[in-house]
């Protein structure tokens, strides 16, 4: 969830923003937070991990070649997150790690051993959101102390696909409280059951959410890739923020059963790598239909069991794409990088003209706002009355954050649960309107402009360099963002670093129709390869003047 659907939202335009945090604030990149930190002696990354930005090839080829095995891939991450997302800079970002990964590991290793290898992800770690469900010794609890101790039934239907391409279910990480779906007033990174996640970049600043534990996890290096979940920018805009490539695919390409929701309409979980090709791997790994969920029939032949065949450094050669022109004037620093971008974008044969989209998709804010609030409460008591946690409706979740005050709600309130949980049932008008108006509202919008001008993708800052962690204030506006068009249409947004403002990374992010991943992903690698923009973080103190 973007917190630009609030600060577009009419009924809270009055909502006072603060970009003072708790404590000192930087703007300007500091040394290690303290010796026991990450970081070279320089201030930059340090390099010395043995699985440092470790891409899935390099340790298939590791694995292939006897050098390591699953089970050493496995302890060296699960070693990391001891040292420093529980220590050292203690990032947070990990909310449990999984008591049978080490078991997993040794079944795929003496798979590999007898000859049997399920594909690029077999022995592979890997981080999810805390939203997303484990039949396992792991707890699923979208971050919120109403659902500790719940542990799912089965696996989501991406987690089965996990399994069965041989991946390991490292742990699971920090989210936004209820993926930021809970106040008007919240922090992103922060929930009652994990606390506070840090920007692994410089740690007084915001990971962004509500992916957040995903987004610094996979940038710090704790896993080889990471999952997150999106409704409106909760995938790109912590990818943004951490120095990732993040793809939120088309809404129907994964299936979303399993994961607790916030909107039917919106709702997808999709990778957060740090490298394009890792992203395609992933990707086509977890595509496919779902019988239990019906929006995944829509992705029937359309989806590609191998994305990394559109992986071409030349495939900017020849295309054309809009850039939003909004987001080329302004005072935001992220500007500059666009402009380069564009430069780049060019100088590998494309032709970029200028496009109007948010022009068309910002005035449907509102409307969006009131289909998530509709669909959040039919999605949550329809998971909970099936989840066997000890809440078995929003209203309980409610009374539990109210009884537990102290804990629960520290330091913003429930807004938006108690609002969205008085409203009346999907049959109701105003949601029928507010649907029609948000949902189809945005894909005529996308669809006119990329047919009019002929584009092959748009591209755009995927949003503002990170801000401070604000516990008292929340989060704080304003700037460039481009999650919202493709998130109301539920169609494919991918963004990939395109560079860094007083060191905190900022993506470039490409958007194109449904079901356009494969070309989207041309376009994302061919910039990748050409810009070389992902730096890993070097866990920067806050910077005191």
């Amino acid at each position: 969830m973007n917190r630009r659907i609030f600060l577009r939202n009419g009924s809270l335009a009055g909502l006072a923003l603060s970009t003072l945090s708790l404590g000192a604030c930087s703007t300007t990149p500091n040394k290690p937070a303290n010796p026991s930190d990450e970081g070279s002696a320089d201030g930059g990354p340090d390099t010395s991990f043995e699985l440092h930005e470790a891409t899935v090839a390099d340790l298939q080829e590791k694995m292939k070649s006897g050098q390591l095995t699953a089970r050493r891939i496995t302890e060296l991450y699960l070693e990391r997150i001891k040292q420093i997302d529980q220590a050292g800079p203690k990032l947070r970002s990990v909310l449990e790690t999984n008591p049978d990964a080490l078991k997993l590991a040794d079944q795929l290793d003496e798979e590999r051993k007898n000859g049997k290898l399920r594909g690029p992800l077999h022995g592979i770690p890997v981080l999810i959101k805390d939203n997303i469900d484990t039949a396992d010794q792991q707890q699923t609890t979208a971050g919120s102390l109403a659902l500790a101790g719940h542990k799912a039934q089965q696996d989501a239907f991406i987690v089965k696909k996990l399994r069965e391409a041989g991946a390991i279910i490292l742990g699971k990480t920090n989210l936004s409280e209820w993926a930021n779906f809970r106040s008007i007033r919240s922090t992103s990174g922060w929930s009652s059951r994990g606390g506070q996640t840090k920007n692994p970049y410089i740690l007084d600043r915001t990971p962004s959410g509500s992916s957040s534990g995903s987004g610094v996890a996979a940038a710090a290096n704790l896993c080889a890739l990471a999952i997150g979940t999106e409704t409106d920018g909760s995938i790109v805009s912590p990818a943004s923020c951490c120095g990732l490539v993040g793809f939120k695919p088309t809404v129907g390409l994964w299936s979303r059963t399993g994961i607790i929701p916030i909107s039917a309409t919106q709702d997808t979980a999709g990778p957060m790598t740090r490298s394009v090709q890792d992203a395609a791997v992933l990707l086509g790994a977890l595509a496919g239909e779902d019988a239990a969920d019906a929006v995944t029939k829509e992705s029937a032949g359309k989806t590609q069991p191998d994305y990394t065949k559109f992986l071409d450094a030349n495939g900017l050669k020849g295309k054309r794409l809009g850039v939003e022109k909004g987001h080329l004037t302004g005072a935001s620093d992220a500007i500059p990088l666009l402009k380069q971008a564009i430069e780049l974008l060019k100088a590998q044969g494309a032709t970029v003209v200028e496009v109007e989209v948010e022009k068309q998709t910002d005035p449907l804010g509102e409307a969006e706002y009131d289909v998530l609030l509709y669909e959040f409460k039919d999605g949550v008591n329809k998971y909970l009355a099936t989840a066997g946690a000890g809440v078995k409706t929003l209203s309980d979740v409610i009374r539990f954050n109210t009884e537990n005050k102290a804990k629960a709600m520290p330091f913003f309130q429930q807004e938006i649960l108690e609002t969205s949980d008085k409203l009346e049932g999907l049959q109701s008008a105003k949601y029928q309107a507010a649907l029609r108006k948000s949902h189809q509202g945005a894909r005529t919008a996308i669809d006119t402009v990329l047919r009019e001008n002929k584009l092959d993708g748009l591209v755009a800052i995927t949003n503002a360099p990170a801000r401070c962690i604000d516990l008292i204030n929340g989060d704080g506006g304003g700037g460039p963002g481009f999650s919202s068009p493709a998130a109301m249409a539920g169609y494919p947004h991918i963004t990939v670093p395109m560079g860094q403002v007083h060191g905190l990374p900022v993506g470039l992010s490409f958007v194109g129709g449904a079901y356009q991943e494969g070309p989207l992903l041309t376009l994302a690698y061919a910039y990748e390869q050409a810009s070389k923009k992902r730096a890993a973080p070097a866990f920067k103190a806050p910077f005191v003047g």
